[in-house]
């Protein structure tokens, strides 16, 4: 198998990639891959047939290990509950964090990409003026287009915007 190697372009997101796998500690991926297993259809069905055999052989047995109402299985049932909810949590925290990377480095190249199309749309309005057979004019949309997006400016916005919509009450929906 030959392997390629990445792109000038694909570099970030393939080394991101690569260090989160490389940052994954024994122990998480031993969670993971039991968070994976516990998280399929067959765990149902084993889960089923366990408690199916234990209710049978604690009824059917004199002298019963469990009696009902089986306060053991109870026990263990909850036990169980209690380690895979926290298996998933554990799962989901280090997904999260990397989902946040992916964020970040998504909001970096469409601020990049933004700036790109403002360049390209000042360039096509200076090439417009200086093109002789073109009938110059005065495009306010393209020169506004023309300036790059100031994320702080923006996000003052969408902060202001957000705190005006919490403090207002909610609408009351409308009937159809």
């Amino acid at each position: 198998m030959v392997t390629k190697k990445p792109s000038e372009k694909t570099e970030p997101i393939a080394s991101l990639h690569v260090k989160a796998q490389r940052d994954i500690t024994r122990h998480q991926r031993l969670i993971e891959r039991v968070t994976t297993e516990v998280g399929r259809p067959h765990t149902i069905y084993v889960l089923c047939v366990m408690a199916a055999v234990w209710v049978v052989l604690n009824g059917v047995v004199a002298r019963a290990v469990d009696p009902p109402p089986f306060s053991w299985m109870q026990g263990v049932v909850g036990l169980y509950g209690a380690i895979v909810m926290t298996m998933v949590l554990t799962t989901q925290n280090r997904q999260q964090r990397l989902a946040e990377q992916r964020a970040y480095l998504d909001l970096q190249v469409n601020l990049i990409a933004e700036q790109k199309a403002a360049k390209l749309i000042a360039l096509l309005e200076e090439l417009r003026r200086d093109m002789p057979t073109v009938r110059n004019r005065r495009d306010l949309e393209a020169e506004d287009m023309a300036q790059a997006v100031d994320a702080g400016e923006v996000l003052s916005d969408l902060e202001e915007t957000l705190e005006t919509a919490a403090d207002e009450p909610p609408r009351p929906k409308k009937a159809h």
